[in-house]
């Protein structure tokens, strides 16, 4: 009877050759994990639980507003002030109420990722902020959870899919978030949707994307967006698939491990700051004729060019923040090979030490300074 049940609700999907009675299988013997149920949620949550995916998460801290009804289709002006992550685990239970769906009512951060994170096969971002998609992607690569990314915003959006390790059965890279975006924009460089605005149905198609790349990870079929980002214009109708790549240094931004993880402070590194940390050449070599300053390399180890001119240490991105209290000058400069993670570091230190010490980071990095003094 049971068998009979799961054959007449899916029969329009399982007689597809490509799919058949393996891939819904697959489908429900899946875990995947929607972080945000809003714009983006909403779609790929209501097409993942029709399809058959046996254990959906959702994680969402938000409850339902009237401005979000012109996009976030699953919910109804009944549902105004309830909870986005209970509300869409009962509806999407009516829908189908043959999977298992667990709603977290509350915020993703540092302290709770990991342990939420890793029971599930695959990672949905439908979040809205840089802050939260730098702290999923982290996640991911350490934990090696296949990650499903997507962004909206007026009438644009697009679709990505990471894995930072090989698919069985086929390819993988380390292709991630950080490699698409390796510098943070500050929470006041990009606006989100409720600034910029969205039209309502862009989320419908983009998060349904997302619900597809979902379903082709678990099954096997068709060819995923890996090493791929899908963008997608509504206005032109217009779609360009552009090809990612993995970036050596780009790994050495992501935290080494757990701890390390936990140690992160995701809204500072994507908060509005001031640049009065970053220093020209001129002011470093003022500083250098000074004294009494630790001058720290994150770069890997295996970087050039050589640094001979002035004592440093080498100290690569990933290590900074366990060493951290091992730096006693009052004032610190940190370098890097062009100064993007330089000003990362800078930002961590100078979250670490507050007023008790003055950071810099060495604008241009290195690179820009060895060239300024062989001119």
């Amino acid at each position: 009877m049971k068998e009979n049940k799961i054959y007449d609700r899916y029969q329009r999907q399982i007689i597809l050759p490509e799919f058949g009675e393996e891939g819904q299988q697959k489908l429900l013997n899946a875990k995947v994990l929607v972080i945000g149920a809003g714009g983006l949620g909403c779609p790929a949550l209501q097409y993942l639980a029709a399809a058959g995916v046996g254990t959906l998460g959702i994680v969402d801290d938000d409850t339902v507003a009237l401005n979000n009804l012109h996009r976030q289709v699953l919910y109804s002006v009944g549902d105004i002030g309830l909870s986005k992550a209970e509300r869409a685990a009962e509806i999407l239970s009516q829908l189908n109420p043959d999977i298992n769906i667990i709603a977290f009512k509350e915020r993703l951060t540092v302290e709770n990722a990991m342990e939420i994170m890793q029971s599930f096969d695959i990672i949905i971002d439908g979040t809205d902020n840089f802050s939260t998609r730098y702290m999923i992607n982290d996640a991911c690569v350490l934990l090696g959870k296949p990650l499903v990314y997507a962004a909206i915003s007026q009438f644009e959006g697009q679709v990505a899919v990471f894995c930072p390790h090989p698919l069985k059965g086929g390819s993988g890279s380390g292709v991630n978030y950080r490699d698409l975006f390796p510098e943070p924009p500050k929470d006041d460089e990009v606006l989100n949707c409720a600034e910029a605005g969205v039209l309502g149905i862009l989320p419908g198609i983009i998060g349904t994307m997302q619900a597809s790349e979902t379903i082709k990870l678990i099954t096997g079929i068709g060819t995923p967006l890996i090493n791929s980002m899908w963008t997608y214009n509504a206005l032109s109708n217009e779609v360009y698939q552009l090809k990612l790549s993995a970036k050596a240094q780009t790994r050495s931004l992501i935290p080494a491990d757990e701890d390390a993880f936990k140690q992160m402070n995701y809204e500072w590194l994507c908060a509005s700051t001031p640049t009065s940390f970053e220093i020209d050449s001129d002011k470093f070599d003022e500083l250098l004729e000074t004294g009494g300053i630790d001058i720290i390399d994150v770069r890997e180890l295996h970087e050039t060019p050589e640094v001979d001119e002035f004592d440093h240490r080498r100290i690569p991105m990933q290590q900074v923040e366990t060493v951290a209290r091992d730096l006693k000058s009052d004032t610190i400069v940190v370098f890097c090979q062009t100064g993007k993670r330089s000003k990362q570091a800078a930002t961590l230190l100078s979250g670490i030490f507050g007023s008790s010490k003055k950071v810099y980071s060495l604008s241009g990095g290195i690179v820009n300074w060895k060239n300024q003094h062989t001119a």
